[in-house]
């Protein structure tokens, strides 16, 4: 049975993981080198955890995927806008731990004063972009050939998502 939860700092070293992992198929991240724990200690102390989270969902103990909100643009008239991060571990993915993962996030969101969620997804991650898709987000914007990924031009969707607080607050 999975657990979804806010992420520790002990957990720093599985969320670089299963990043890592998914930068070799040059369809979930900019990255084009693996990152160190080291890197993203900093990521991981200095954001506002109360407005913008990073949770893990764990089976039998073994985090198995994780999920995180950026304030976005970084400009105060934007502070009720998040991007998400979403990333699972490569045994569990097509598992609908992502569906977990953003199902939670959608409901949460409404009580840490968010309005919209944005994803920011590579044009050629269709399973990303149908996940998103199945919660109503909705492409906002589109962005040619902004990526080069092994000498590839990507392009890039924003998918975006207005929170129904109605909805959300039942």
């Amino acid at each position: 049975m999975e657990k979804i939860r806010l992420a520790k700092l002990e957990d720093l070293e599985d969320i670089v993981d299963i990043y890592n992992a998914s930068i070799p198929s040059r369809i979930a991240t900019g990255d084009l080198q693996k990152i160190t724990v080291e890197s993203r200690l900093k990521w991981f102390q200095e954001r506002d955890h109360q407005h913008y989270p990073i949770w893990v969902i764990e089976n039998e103990n073994n985090i198995i995927g994780w999920i995180s909100l950026q304030h976005f643009y970084g400009r105060p008239a934007y502070k009720t806008t998040a991007e998400i991060s979403l990333y699972i571990a490569e045994n569990y993915r097509g598992q609908g731990i992502g569906k977990k993962l953003l199902e939670y996030v959608i409901k949460k969101s409404p009580k840490l004063g968010l309005t919209n969620l944005l994803g920011f997804i590579f044009a050629h991650n269709q399973p990303s972009l149908n996940l998103f898709k199945k919660y109503n987000f909705q492409q906002w914007g589109y962005l040619p050939k902004v990526a080069q990924l092994d000498n590839i031009e990507r392009d890039l969707i924003i998918m975006g998502l207005h929170l129904d607080y109605k909805k959300d607050k039942l």
